[in-house]
């Protein structure tokens, strides 16, 4: 211990440690690490007696941990933003996830995360006692891919109880390194939905989230130009989504299946995703949303064969279109939001506020968005 405090490392002690935290709510069930104090600080703490160094690589920081004599790893972080944050422990320099925590799948791999609790602010994300909907894990064949994939979808709990009645669809895509699982694990978006629709703040509907075939690190090829190279990224979604995903949804569920009650929206590359698929076919979507989209040079006067030329146009077809971001981020949001506004679309605006790149951004986003559909 005392060589451990001549290197700048301290033990938490194990009773301040209990008395003053809680567990994080993203922990394995009955796992008592990691924890969290009243200034959102992190406790993480794991058993391997026969490692040299261990740390943990959270929001970005590295920790150097400090073991005892019994064999227990320990550290205290700093304080962390409130919100859902990938980590991971770095054992001997190999970077692996922690068994005490729930594994989600982000950062091109299965992570782990830890949930730091905003207060009240977040129940519209926390599961209430309310009609709840379901998610469902979904296997198709995609004719274009030659393959079996699977999407998950979200019906709301009125879907059982009205057979005949049929509902809008919302196609929800999730950002890069992440799968169809994203939204409904980290983006909690089934509880968001059950929240609005229980409160009467928007209108049931279905939600659809496949992979955007993004789950690999964007590794352009050397000597290539870096925007064709972009293009090609998860280039096979396109087919998927207008050739088999939404065939597939229409034929398996009870969908209103005109233009006018499909919308899609995404969140980092789901949201430049959104835009190469909807803006191109108005004539399949009419409400549009980009949450923290990836934008890359992006000349609104001629994009998408020139979709944005003429406003009167646009504004009539497209019912909503959506457009969010964190106040800590640079996206490109906020300035495409006003070249656009300079040509006459209209255009919501949202910024969360204290918040980057990141799932807290993203949730919001989604509350702000989804009570807009489907009410033309």
């Amino acid at each position: 211990a005392q060589a451990l405090h001549l290197m700048g490392i301290e033990l938490p002690s194990p009773d301040d440690v209990w008395k003053h935290t809680v567990a994080a709510p993203s922990n394995m069930h009955g796992s008592d690490f990691p924890r969290i104090d009243k200034d959102n600080r992190a406790y993480f703490r794991c058993y391997a007696p026969d490692v040299k160094r261990l740390q943990a690589d959270v929001c970005g920081k590295k920790y150097e941990m400090a073991m005892d004599e019994h064999g227990w790893w320990s550290v205290k972080t700093d304080p962390l933003p409130v919100g859902f944050h990938y980590y991971f422990l770095l054992v001997d320099g190999f970077r692996v996830v922690d068994p005490s925590s729930c594994t989600f799948f982000g950062c091109c791999r299965m992570a782990s995360g830890i949930e730091i609790p905003e207060g009240a602010e977040g129940d519209y994300y926390r599961p209430q006692q309310v009609p709840h909907g379901q998610v469902r894990s979904c296997t198709y064949y995609s004719e274009t891919q030659k393959e079996f994939r699977r999407c998950m979808v979200y019906t709301p709990a009125e879907y059982e109880i009205h057979p005949k009645k049929r509902y809008p669809v919302l196609y929800l895509q999730h950002g890069m390194g992440e799968d169809e699982t994203g939204w409904s694990t980290q983006g909690k978006m089934n509880h968001i939905m059950d929240n609005l629709i229980a409160s009467g703040q928007c209108v049931p509907m279905l939600v659809v989230m496949d992979s955007g075939d993004v789950e690999a690190p964007f590794q352009p090829r050397p000597g290539k130009d870096i925007n064709e190279e972009r293009a090609l990224y998860g280039a096979s979604f396109y087919d998927v989504i207008l050739k088999d995903l939404i065939p597939m949804i229409d034929r398996t569920f009870r969908t209103k299946t005109d233009r006018e009650h499909r919308a899609m929206a995404g969140l980092s590359w789901g949201g430049h995703q959104t835009f190469q698929t909807a803006l191109p076919r108005l004539d399949m979507f009419s409400y549009i949303g980009g949450f923290s989209g990836a934008i890359f040079g992006l000349d609104v006067k001629t994009c998408f064969d020139g979709v944005f030329a003429d406003a009167g146009k646009f504004n009539k077809k497209v019912h909503y279109l959506f457009l969010g971001c964190g106040t800590d981020e640079q996206m490109g949001t906020k300035k495409l939001v006003e070249s656009l506004r300079e040509l006459g679309i209209n255009v919501a605006y949202y910024e969360s506020q204290g918040t980057g790149h990141e799932w807290l951004t993203w949730r919001r986003c989604l509350k702000e968005f989804v009570p807009h559909l489907f009410k033309h």
